[in-house]
């Protein structure tokens, strides 16, 4: 089967960060995997380089738009290239194949009546590229609260979003994973429950991006909206419209979705496509992206992931607190294969990770070194000093009887192999439960240091019980080769390097032999010598960057201070409107350990899950108390760890010298309402 899997065209308004790598390693394991599977793959990658935002950084930076999005462009691939991801196409919008797609899309979505002439006014995040009405606050609810809103009024095509609702709604419940995590695909199907408004594809206030046909009407020259641009990405490095004439008057109101002519021979690429997301991008590609689909008749995407942020110490990265992670710093002190274990393994797929070089480090010593290298050291080692027989520079485990005398003496460790082998079968990789599987590979790692540890193969040899000594050997030899099969995915030069030990390589053909039907013990194991897989580090390679003290983090710390006498210095009310507080309901409260003052809260303020807040209440406030009660939570506060726990949000008291309360809004309110 053909597939495609693509990652986001990375926006060019600085360079690549931590989260761009993750996205891409995530992508490149999947293709892995899918290659492991017999699946023929296609890999596409790119930069998106039109907008506002990018004309805007190049002018600051005193460049053409084009000489700028050429040298950030130029990084991101030599990253990629650095971390030996198997990208088949890189792809950017200042293309001129793609720029004259988008022209075909904007002609075709206008003659199937989708476009129509209009003007908007309202709130517009340059930052992130989106659209907002009704946006008390001014600040962008997308860019966790750290971006102005600009007003703008002007000539717009729109396309009518408002008309996809219901068959939007129906392609979401056609599929149990067509979005995951399930509960990403929720925030979605609320989304669009919640009604849908047209939306603007064209801007006239800038003039860096793909210029659309004038139409009837029109006062000024438009040019497409950046996610107009930017998504159609995915079909345009296919093909897409390739040959048309943008000029035609006979276009079609509406395309066969099986036929050759819109994508020629890649077609069945899209036909079976899957898209590697942020959770901040997900509206634009469960949503908007779909839409334009169907009103092209063009067939929809078959999966889209979206995974969590990479923050430090609970925050995003930002340049302006100096805890931005740097990818090219991290592969080239540590090796692209560490970056990518570490990534993969250190959060479950779709939530928030909390990137620490000193975890990274623990996981090297632990896990790569210990448990992975040690074992094949340990392995090689004992093959070279009791493997019966040699062949050249090879040592050699004799499969005569191995098999049978391991069912008879070594039944238990078998079935527990063939249980862990099951799982990592059991469709993990399609679920997205790369932390699982990655533990699951573990697992085999544990069970054959403990059968070393057990049955001591040098007391078998000191004792003469070499068929014993042959079997506990093999068996362990031929769960490395497991282990290196099922490892590809995720760390494919280490899982070669432990094939090339037992001088073999990693195929889809070896692939289904050692893993989809978990053979064993079929034939002789030929084993050579390797250098060490990973060494054990005394110290972190990449420096601390030094983080500025965060006074957001000491107002959470100590909720329940007190003002100096007389009044703070004035604000204005533009000030104070960046301030977003809501009535929330306290779900569950509870101490925090070894805190004479703090309570853990967690509190419904409408969101898809409830916020962990940390406030110093305890001495006055029981935690059974304040069970399904209302506070006002500000709720666009920069998140803190607090004594080894993140508090996302601050509750509003009132004290004195002797007691302290919160503060009550008169009468119920529902959860999540603002307060003004």
């Amino acid at each position: 089967m053909k597939q495609l899997i693509t990652t986001p065209i990375y926006y060019v308004n600085d360079v690549p960060h931590i989260g761009h790598a993750y996205t891409t390693i995530i992508a490149d394991m999947l293709k892995k995997y899918k290659w492991l599977r017999g699946e023929e793959v296609f890999l596409l990658t790119g930069t998106d380089e039109h907008g506002q935002k990018i004309e805007q950084a190049a002018k600051a930076k005193g460049k053409s738009p084009k000489a700028y999005t050429d040298e950030i462009s130029g990084q991101f691939r030599s990253l990629w290239d650095l971390m030996g991801i198997d990208y088949d196409y890189f792809i950017r919008t200042t293309d001129e194949p793609h720029k004259q797609a988008i022209v075909q899309v904007f002609e075709r979505l206008c003659a199937n009546g989708d476009v129509y002439l209009g003007e908007y006014e309202g709130d517009y995040c340059v930052s992130c590229e989106s659209f907002f009405l009704n946006v008390d606050s001014g600040i962008c609810p997308d860019c966790a609260g750290s971006k102005p809103l600009s007003k703008i009024k002007e000539e717009s095509y729109f396309f009518a979003l408002s008309k996809y609702e219901k068959r939007l709604l129906e392609w979401y419940a056609s599929s149990e994973d067509v979005i995951l995590p399930k509960y990403r695909k929720n925030e979605v199907v609320r989304f669009v429950e919640s009604g849908l408004q047209d939306l603007s594809i064209s801007r006239t206030s800038f003039e860096w991006g793909v210029a659309l046909p004038k139409k009837k009407g029109a006062q000024k020259q438009h040019i497409a909206y950046v996610w107009l641009d930017a998504l159609f990405n995915y079909m345009s490095a296919l093909g897409l419209y390739q040959g048309s004439n943008a000029g035609s008057s006979e276009l079609e109101s509406s395309l066969d979705s099986s036929s050759l002519s819109v994508l020629g021979e890649k077609m069945p690429y899209w036909e079976c496509a899957t898209h590697i997301v942020g959770k901040d991008i997900l509206r634009f590609h469960a949503v908007y992206w779909p839409a334009f689909l169907m009103s092209l008749g063009l067939p929809l995407p078959k999966h889209i992931y979206a995974h969590g942020w990479w923050m430090r110490d609970g925050q995003k990265m930002s340049k302006s607190l100096g805890n931005v992670v740097d990818p090219k710093a991290f592969t080239q002190a540590y090796g692209a294969e560490v970056l990518r274990y570490y990534l993969l393994r250190e959060t479950p797929f779709g939530q928030d990770g909390d990137f620490s070089q000193k975890l990274l480090c623990e996981r090297i010593n632990s896990e790569l070194a210990n448990d992975l290298g040690n074992l094949l050291h340990r392995f090689l080692a004992m093959c070279a000093k009791y493997a019966p027989k040699r062949a050249g520079s090879c040592y050699v485990l004799d499969d005569k009887g191995v098999a049978e005398f391991v069912v008879e003496h070594y039944g238990d460790e078998l079935k527990t192999q063939c249980s862990i082998i099951d799982e990592i079968n059991s469709g993990l990789i399609e679920s997205m439960q790369i932390k699982a599987y990655i533990e699951a590979i573990w697992k085999l790692l544990h069970c054959s240091n403990a059968m070393i540890a057990k049955y001591e193969p040098w007391n078998l040899f000191k004792n003469g019980k070499y068929m014993e000594l042959n079997a506990i050997l093999s068996f362990v030899g031929y769960t490395l080769l497991k282990v290196a099969h099922a490892l590809y995915p995720i760390m494919p030069k280490t899982a070669s390097t432990i094939a090339c030990a037992f001088c073999q390589e990693i195929s889809p053909a070896s692939y289904i032999y050692y893993i989809k039907q978990g053979k064993i013990f079929h034939f002789s194991l030929e084993v050579r010598m390797m250098p060490p897989l990973f060494q054990k580090l005394d110290s972190m390679l990449v420096p601390e960057a030094t983080l500025e003290s965060n006074p957001t983090q000491k107002a959470q710390v100590d909720s329940s201070s007190t003002l100096e006498d007389g009044l703070a210095n004035l604000v204005s009310i533009e000030d104070f409107s960046k301030l977003d507080i809501r009535v929330g309901e306290v779900l569950e409260a509870e101490p925090v350990p070894k805190s004479t003052k703090l309570l853990r809260l967690k509190i419904d303020l409408g969101e898809s899950e409830p916020r962990v807040v940390l406030s110093g209440i305890a001495q006055y406030y029981a935690p059974q108390d304040l069970l399904n009660t209302q506070v006002c939570v500000i709720a666009n506060l920069k998140p803190a760890k607090i004594m080894g726990h993140f508090s996302y949000g601050m509750i509003l008291a009132s004290k004195d010298d002797e007691s302290l309360s919160l503060v009550r809004i008169d009468g119920k309110r529902k959860n999540g309402s603002r307060i003004s």
